[in-house]
């Protein structure tokens, strides 16, 4: 039998946290149209509830990714993970001269060692034959002078995190997204009443004149989870941003 290196998410199960909003969300939502049982984890416990219902997956749990115990109990009750995504993560930026030493710890707390505990949480349960997909992001190839070191680290960190991760969880395969601008809510969040302003400068800079769309980020995480040749790779998602 030829095998062309795609897998089915049909009745799989796919465990997104960061499922409930941005690239996420869209994630879960085309990994549900692909036939997988999406359960998505949230920060809010009412508003992942709501995701949940509202878009017809198998379930969701709330967990704070900066807190361990909150990542063990959201998956001690599931008994099998086919693909775990973790997209959580704030946009954690300050001088490391001035900024507090606690807020700056966040960008690894919510980066590489939510991914630590989540999978020693989940241990053997996490399939053989699955996959882990990360997040890492433009500034892990391009930081700025803007109070962004810290989490270009801890960007980089993931992508390197995802090639250790390969020879230390094998078969299972791991991979990082890296997306450019993506117009989701965190990025109104984060730019606030400057935003209009980032996005059309961005937007003449950008070879593509435009920024991302959560679709297309999704999308880039459902081929992660079902390609099964994709394995220690760092897919980038950006409009060709690192070129200028």
């Amino acid at each position: 039998m030829t095998h062309f290196g795609s897998a089915t998410l049909t009745d799989r199960t796919v465990v997104i946290f960061g499922g409930t909003s941005g690239i996420g969300l869209s994630a879960a939502q085309q990994a549900k149209a692909a036939g997988a049982k999406v359960i998505v984890v949230g920060f809010d416990a009412r508003g992942a509830e709501r995701v949940a219902s509202e878009n017809g997956f198998a379930g969701w749990r709330a967990a704070d990714v900066t807190k361990p115990e909150t990542i063990t109990v959201a998956l001690a009750d599931i008994p099998h993970v086919d693909h775990l995504v973790l997209l959580a993560g704030s946009f954690v930026a300050g001088k490391i001269l001035e900024a507090d030493v606690d807020y700056l710890h966040r960008a690894f707390d919510e980066r590489i060692w939510a991914a630590v505990h989540a999978l020693r949480s989940l241990g053997d349960r996490l399939s053989a034959t699955g996959s882990v997909t990360f997040i890492s992001g433009a500034l892990a190839d391009r930081p700025n002078a803007y109070g962004t070191a810290v989490l270009a680290a801890a960007s980089a960190a993931m992508e390197a995190f995802a090639r250790g991760l390969v020879l230390e969880l094998a078969p299972r395969r791991v991979n990082t997204l890296s997306p450019g601008t993506i117009d989701t809510p965190l990025l109104a969040r984060t730019l606030g009443e400057g935003r209009d302003a980032y996005v059309k400068a961005l937007e003449e800079k950008l070879p593509v004149h435009r920024l991302g769309t959560a679709q297309e980020a999704g999308s880039a995480v459902v081929f992660l989870m079902s390609n099964e040749f994709m394995n220690g790779e760092t897919l980038h998602v950006d409009g060709g941003a690192r070129l200028i």
